[in-house]
Parts: C-alpha cells; structure tokens; sequence
C-alpha cells in the first residue's frame, strides 16, 4: 500500500476533554501504520445550534501518514471513539471523542458511512482554523481552494450576514494552548 496524507479531526466535550482528545493522538502514535506529522494547537469551541445548551468543546487537526486504506482508518478511528467511551446518542449531541477524517490524499468517496473530503469543511471555523494552522495551502479538490481561502471566505460570510442583520453564525474558536506530543 503506498503511504497517503491524512486529515483528522478531533474533538471532545464530555469528561477531560483535553486527556480524551490527548489519548485519542496516543492510539494513533501506537498504530505501526499511522505516523503523526503535525498536530495544531488546541482550540475551545463555544456549541451552538440545537445542541448550543452542552459544555464547550475542545478541538484539533492532525496530519497523519498511513498505509492504511481510508475504510480502514475510518474503522480504526471509530475503534478509537469506542475505546475512549464515545456513545452515539444523538447528532451533534455531546461526546467525549469524534475522530472524523478531512482529508484522505486526493481520493473522493461518497459513501453513506464515509465521506472524503468531508463535506462541511467549508462551513466550520473549528474545522478549518486548526487546518489552516497546519496546512494552509492544502488544496480542497472539490472547492478547487486552498484551506486558507476557505477559512478566509467563512469570516467574510459572517461579516457580511452580521452588517446587513442576516442570520449567520459562526463559532467562536479561541486558541488555548499547545497538545503535548
């Protein structure tokens, strides 16, 4: 199998959020077919929506090497989720890990369990800060754009909506510290 780049989100608002998110990077390190190559700093996303009455959530990007498959680093992060207590109770409800994969080298799956590139990159700041953090010109090969521009065109979304009294949210993300590695 020939070693791919990968993206990974994590995020964690049940529990220690920053040992969940912490254990969660210690499964991958210990995985021979995953190599860590970045991770972002640790960000603190205030919840919004339908699901804003629940604690903040912690959030980071890693890029990974695998020779893995993407259906099997899917199963491994699920695996991963499962091992650190992660229940499946409601969409966008609270969690103590989600492992969700942003990127998978250039390959483009639309499956009903996996979708590659993920598709609401564009529309979330905890997302794309982290990601421009580590790689801002990483090209998204649907939007044909760099991350950076992406994160860029979302703040001007929400100025826009905000100067004209449109409904627009974006979240709030505040950097908060280095991951231990």
């Amino acid at each position: 199998m020939m070693r791919r780049i990968a993206y990974i989100s994590l995020g964690s608002n049940l529990g220690d959020r920053s040992q969940n998110i912490q254990q969660a990077i210690d499964y991958l390190y210990a995985c021979p077919q995953v190599k860590i190559l970045k991770i972002s700093s640790l960000y603190k996303t205030e919840p919004w929506g339908p699901h804003k009455d629940q604690p903040e959530f912690l959030n980071a990007v890693i890029k990974l090497q695998t020779d893995l498959g993407p259906e099997a680093l899917h199963r491994y992060l699920q695996e991963i989720e499962y091992k650190l207590h992660r229940k499946r109770n409601k969409k966008g409800g609270p969690r103590t890990i989600d492992l969700d994969i942003l990127f998978f080298g250039k390959i483009l799956i639309d499956d009903e369990n996996l979708k590659v590139p993920h598709p609401e990159i564009a529309n979330r700041a905890f997302v794309l800060i982290p990601l421009a953090e580590i790689a801002p010109k990483l090209y998204h090969p649907v939007l044909k754009k760099t991350i950076a521009t992406l994160l860029s065109e979302l703040k001007a979304r929400a100025r826009t909506a905000s100067k004209k009294g449109e409904p627009f949210h974006m979240e709030k993300v505040q950097k908060i510290g280095k991951i231990k590695v």
